[in-house]
């Protein structure tokens, strides 16, 4: 049996005539914390979409512990939970009315863990919806995705809207629930915090896989080389692949992909550097290297084969 818990293959799905998704190959461990980037329109949503069972593929396979998202959607909705990017709810209703009203669609103790989740999460269960703060109204989303005690939390943009601290403290939650077992695959473009909470990362563009990894594999093909230059700079191409440069006076500081270690030991002898610091690269760094390059031909780039 396969130890992944999200599995999609050669995914397409189309709008009007326009490609959402353009063969998306995407694999996600049981138990990570799952990073899913990409600018707007790159297809997560509709990502999302299909997981969920909200819309079907016109060609390729996505499953959900091993079952079909789209022909096993019913059976998944007990063992899945969902958190769309803007949650909608009936705002008259008090949080605990709306865990009883949704309770109804769910098997088991649904209502209890919901009102368990209320308390966790700081929640006032008279409140009504439509007083609630942001923050508020997205833990209300948040305790009914968890509510049905499920193995695969799916979380679409959760952090939006939300202050930093609630951001953070929300995403350092993520690593408390995959702790306890549970896979979570989020999107967010809250990246620099997002970092702190993801085991594995994938980048997305024009419904194709940029690249995808676990974190600690994607920052060790991305570094961040800076040194001082007492005459020119460097060549930048000697070093790897250059995604991004600055300069400031004699300053001089370069991301690179895939750095080539001979050239990168040999800075260190060149008597007119100095200060030189070769530092993992920073998951925001990556992100805006690559999208800002051109968009490539290749295939992904994959930081480790199965993955």
């Amino acid at each position: 049996m396969s130890d992944a818990a999200i599995e999609i293959s050669k995914l397409v799905v189309q709008y009007r005539g326009k490609t959402a998704l353009n063969g998306l190959d995407l694999r996600v461990p049981a138990g990570a914390v799952y990073a899913f980037l990409g600018d707007n329109g790159a297809g997560k949503t509709t990502t999302m979409k299909v997981l969920t069972g909200l819309a079907p593929a016109d060609s390729g396979r996505a499953t959900i512990l091993g079952m079909d998202c789209w022909a096993r959607a019913t059976d998944l909705r007990h063992r899945v939970g969902y958190m769309p990017e803007r949650p909608r709810f009936y705002d008259w209703m008090t949080v605990d009315n709306i865990g009883w009203f949704t309770a109804s669609f769910h098997r088991g103790p649904f209502l209890a863990r919901f009102r368990d989740w209320v308390q966790r999460l700081a929640l006032d269960p008279a409140k009504k919806l439509k007083d609630l703060s942001k923050g508020g109204y997205a833990r209300v989303g948040l305790a009914l995705a968890l509510a049905p005690d499920p193995e695969v939390l799916l979380l679409d943009e959760p952090t939006s809207g939300l202050d930093l601290l609630t951001r953070r403290e929300f995403l350092a939650s993520l690593v408390n629930l995959a702790a306890g077992g549970r896979t979570v695959f989020i999107t967010s473009h809250s990246i620099a915090e997002l970092e702190r909470a993801c085991t594995h990362v994938g980048l997305l563009r024009d419904g194709k896989m940029l690249l995808h990894g676990t974190l600690e594999e994607v920052r060790k093909r991305f570094r961040r080389i800076s040194m001082r230059c007492a005459d020119g700079p460097p060549d930048a191409g000697a070093l790897g692949t250059v995604l991004d440069r600055t300069a400031t006076g004699r300053f001089w500081q370069v991301l690179v992909q895939d750095p080539n270690g001979d050239a990168v030991a040999a800075l260190h002898r060149r008597p007119d550097l100095s200060d030189i610091e070769d530092a993992p690269a920073t998951l925001e760094e990556v992100y805006a290297g690559l999208m800002a390059r051109p968009k490539p031909d290749a295939p992904p780039l994959v930081t480790r084969a199965g993955e």
